[in-house]
């Protein structure tokens, strides 16, 4: 294939920014190149630098945008794209009146891959090109999703959502047909272009102690596999969670007395969690996930953040956008959200963290910043070009704009899709279908 030659401004984190003035923790080029073949990028620096020898490449110049890793999403649910913006009072009402007659239409392979085509010409338009998704308990929304993900190129996680309890009839399986579904997904889908497959037990509500044995089951057949499920949204979910398994200590008890923490285990929400429960969190390296417009939308409570990143024993955190109960298919309009959460608790996240979050930090939190969420050589050629300048509101902010981290706070606090000129998949600019 023909190299390619990106110009613009270049932005990709090396570590967690520990200040706003920590210039060491970036790489920030003005004028900047990316030098792309094979879906991977080859080299990065200064247009300079890296043009020399390379006269024959095709060239596209996005100057004078800003060039960063594509954002990462660590939790969605892809059968809620039409549940978005349903008015309900608390999580389990909504799960109820919205989302599980929603997800029983997905056994319907056309609507299931008619959503899909939808699911990534958006997420794409937003500039996310990795997500984390639970699919539904149809093997069909699986099938679908990762089909389409195929198609497209991009590196994705997901799982079919595994549930043989407390949902209507044509949400659930059984323990074995879990089981047999998930391992013929994993034979079908983990590896083949870029798709991985995540364990995907929905939660501990609907899943009965014979599922949940399931789930251990196939987490000690494939322990390389992510695992993703939800913890402690809500006060409500976390009081039945408990009353059904009473001998155990708590709502992370649940999962540990099966094996299912770790440095792969992604936990949704995570916001009411004991110190003993954070403590075992950080002990397994097993990620909280913060969904901040879920979380407020929903009224489930005000994720600590900050806190729990410095406490004694700290927990691996990750940010997503949790649609359908999330507001908005947008890392930037996501982070903002978490920056008010965070304003809310007495804490500050400055734009440095938050762009951190979107990238590298969500690479890492996946285990995956050997592939993805930088920019730097050997890794996979996701990334997104961004206009500080999109609308007319932004372009008047930004003639008094002096510094970088003010110009990435400014995207983050009114930036939207529009924000986002371009969002490329392998080296390659994606285009709906």
């Amino acid at each position: 294939m023909t190299k390619t030659l990106i110009r613009g401004r270049l932005l990709s984190f090396r570590r967690a920014p520990q200040h706003m003035a920590d210039r060491d923790s970036y790489l920030y080029e003005t004028d900047g190149a990316l030098l792309v073949e094979n879906g991977l990028i080859l080299a990065v620096g200064s247009y300079a630098s890296v043009k020399p020898g390379n006269e024959e490449v095709v060239e596209i110049d996005h100057r004078p945008h800003l060039i960063l890793p594509g954002f990462i999403d660590c939790h969605v649910h892809f059968p809620q794209m039409q549940v978005i913006g349903s008015y309900a009072a608390n999580l389990l009402e909504w799960l109820n009146t919205y989302t599980f007659p929603e997800e029983c239409r997905f056994v319907e392979t056309a609507h299931a891959e008619r959503i899909a085509t939808h699911f990534f010409d958006e997420f794409l338009r937003h500039g996310t090109t990795t997500a984390v998704a639970y699919c539904s308990v149809h093997k069909t929304s699986a099938d679908a999703f990762f089909a389409e993900s195929a198609r497209r190129g991009t590196r994705m996680i997901a799982g079919k959502v595994m549930m043989d309890r407390n949902a209507p009839q044509g949400l659930l399986d059984t323990p074995q047909s879990g089981y047999d579904e998930t391992r013929e997904i994993i034979e079908s889908w983990h590896g083949r272009a870029r798709n991985l497959v995540a364990i995907t037990p929905r939660f501990a509500i609907t899943s009965t102690p014979e599922q949940m044995e399931m789930v251990q089951a196939l987490a000690r057949e494939f322990p390389d596999l992510h695992i993703q499920t939800h913890l402690s949204e809500n006060r409500e979910e976390i009081d039945f969670t408990c009353s059904l398994y009473p001998q155990a200590e708590d709502y992370t008890d649940i999962y540990a007395r099966y094996g299912l923490l770790g440095e792969r285990t992604l936990f949704g929400h995570a916001i009411h969690l004991s110190e003993r429960e954070a403590d075992v969190l950080s002990q397994t390296g097993s990620v909280a996930v913060h969904c901040p417009t879920s979380n407020l939308f929903l009224g489930s409570g005000l994720f600590p953040l900050k806190a729990i990143q410095r406490r004694e024993k700290p927990v691996r955190v990750a940010l997503a956008t949790d649609i359908g109960g999330g507001t908005s298919y947008s890392m930037l309009r996501t982070l903002d959200e978490a920056y008010k959460i965070q304003q809310l608790l007495g804490e500050r996240l400055n734009p440095l963290d938050s762009y951190w979050h979107m990238t590298r930090g969500n690479a890492e939190a996946l285990s995956l910043a050997d592939r993805i969420g930088t920019l730097e050589p050997g890794t996979e050629a996701d990334f997104v070009v961004l206009n500080s300048s999109a609308t007319p509101a932004m372009a008047l902010k930004m003639q008094a704009v002096k510094e970088l981290p003010e110009e990435l706070f400014l995207m983050q606090t009114i930036g939207d899709d529009r924000t986002v000129v371009e969002t490329y998949v392998a080296g390659v600019a994606s285009k709906p279908r």
